[in-house]
């Protein structure tokens, strides 16, 4: 799989961005780089201006890819997804027994992720780090409605509707398949947020993982 994602090009909606960053070193390298410095500092402390100082350009080169630090982390996020995506998609093909399939399909979307070697400048375990501590920003400001009717929330959509298609072969008269689902994705993010900062609050743990309570409330639900 590793071959087939070095040669992948992961599209993300031509909406979020100006200029697409892919196409460029300074692109790039604005992605990696941001990735790095929201990790250290947050996104709220977050500046093209600290971007800028840290990849040793201007301010305004940044502008000419992203509009706002709002959709550079839409960009993640979507890029994200979509290499979510492409690893389910070729995590479960192929496989027969649906309770299998459902199981790998779980553990993709709720496992820690470690940095994939087929992306050069993105380091996919720095970026969930990133995408457990900031997803919900994405989506909790006044303009999701109309962001979502422009597509930006897509990839995020398509990775749920994916495995709430296997839901469906488990248990095809199961008739909230697409919240459990989405309280699996979303929630897992909470879980390891959970055990990373309020761990009084989470049974997650170092032995307990955040993939094992979701399996078992899957298969437990789905009976």
């Amino acid at each position: 799989m590793e071959i087939i994602l070095s040669n992948l090009k992961i599209q993300i909606n031509e909406k979020i961005y100006v200029k697409d960053p892919e196409t460029s070193a300074l692109g790039k390298k604005i992605i990696e780089q941001s990735i790095l410095l929201i990790d250290t500092i947050g996104f709220d402390n977050f500046t093209f201006k600290k971007l800028g100082e840290k990849i040793g350009s201007n301010e305004s080169s940044i502008y000419r890819y992203f509009e706002n630090k709002h959709k550079l982390l839409v960009y993640l996020s979507s890029w994200y997804w979509s290499w979510i995506e492409y690893k389910l998609v070729f995590t479960t093909t192929n496989i027969i027994d649906k309770n299998e399939k459902l199981r790998k399909a779980i553990t993709l979307v709720t496992e820690k992720i470690t940095d994939d070697i087929a992306t050069d400048h993105i380091n996919e375990a720095v970026l969930n780090k990133i995408i457990i501590a900031e997803f919900t920003k994405t989506l909790h400001t006044k303009e999701v409605d109309q962001e979502n009717k422009e597509g930006f929330f897509l990839i995020y959509k398509r990775v749920i509707n994916r495995i709430v298609a296997i839901v469906k072969e488990v248990n095809p008269d199961y008739p909230y398949a697409k919240s459990l689902v989405s309280t699996i994705v979303e929630g897992s993010l909470h879980q390891h947020f959970l055990t990373d900062h309020l761990k009084t609050i989470t049974n997650c743990n170092e032995t307990v993982t955040t993939t094992q309570f979701y399996i078992n409330l899957a298969e437990n639900v789905l009976r």
